[in-house]
């Protein structure tokens, strides 16, 4: 009996042990990561920052970027985000409205700019202004924009060139992506001559060039709010939430072009 109540507790303390040891790891198995959704210009801007807050906390993040309209379309039909990112007010207001992310959590996050941008190779040259020479620019090509009914990047792009008169002189020759960077995808391939993306878009392909920025008054402001939805369950995503707003993101964020807009935490 001696032997056998020995060899059960050697059994146990060992068994104790093991699971003293490797609770780190059983805890980072059982974490759920925090799930982004976020508009596709912020891709390469939100994988450092991701990166970054993993090495701090040791989380994980799941990204998911896409046009910010299809991405809150997504979350008002019960996707399950944790946090959402957007690339205008306009569709975080649409959910804040309809109950699916928490008002007291919103922050107005980043701000950017909108550019004229052509394939690297191209020798157009022009000053955005009142009634600039766009349709003559183009030539026979398309002006590659993101969806400017509904995409962000698109519909600031429109307001753009309506303010400076030159939208119906173009408006019939749009080829209209699903998102900014599908959009910039077509100028890097010298599949469009003329492209409007966000200026941050422009920097990380360097198969494009920018022409000229769109003046800041000839459009809305840019602005990328960030919130919490109401249908997300993790308990790491208020602490992502908070680290966007400070300093390391903030740094990753100005290197990529965008202006910062929150306060640093």
């Amino acid at each position: 009996m001696r032997t056998w109540l020995k060899s059960a507790s050697l059994t146990l303390a060992v068994f104790a042990a093991v699971s003293l040891s490797g609770s780190g790891v059983l805890k980072v198995m059982a974490a759920e990561p925090v799930t982004v959704f976020a508009a596709a210009s912020l891709k390469e801007s939100a994988e450092k920052v991701a990166e970054s807050w993993k090495k701090a906390t040791g989380n994980e993040v799941r990204l998911s970027f896409a046009g910010s309209s299809a991405l809150a379309k997504q979350i008002e039909e019960g996707a399950p985000a944790d946090v959402f990112i957007s690339a205008d007010l306009k569709w975080m207001d649409h959910l804040d409205k309809g109950g699916k992310v928490k008002s007291d959590s919103r922050v107005n996050l980043l701000g950017n700019r909108i550019v004229l941008v052509a394939p690297k190779a191209s020798t157009a040259t022009v000053t955005i202004g009142d009634n600039f020479p766009l349709s003559t620019l183009l030539g026979d090509g398309r002006l590659a924009m993101a969806n400017v009914e509904a995409v962000p990047a698109g519909t600031y792009g429109k307001a753009a060139l309506e303010k400076l008169g030159v939208w119906d002189s173009v408006k019939d020759r749009i080829a209209q992506a699903e998102n900014v960077r599908a959009a910039l995808l077509l100028v890097s391939r010298a599949e469009a001559p003329l492209g409007i993306v966000y200026e941050t878009d422009a920097k990380v392909d360097p198969e494009v060039k920018i022409l000229d920025r769109f003046p800041e008054t000839s459009h809305p402001a840019i602005v990328y709010p960030a919130a919490l939805t109401t249908d997300g369950s993790n308990p790491e995503a208020a602490s992502f939430l908070a680290y966007l707003q400070g300093a390391e993101a903030h740094a990753i964020f100005a290197a990529a072009g965008f202006t910062v807009l929150a306060k640093t935490n």
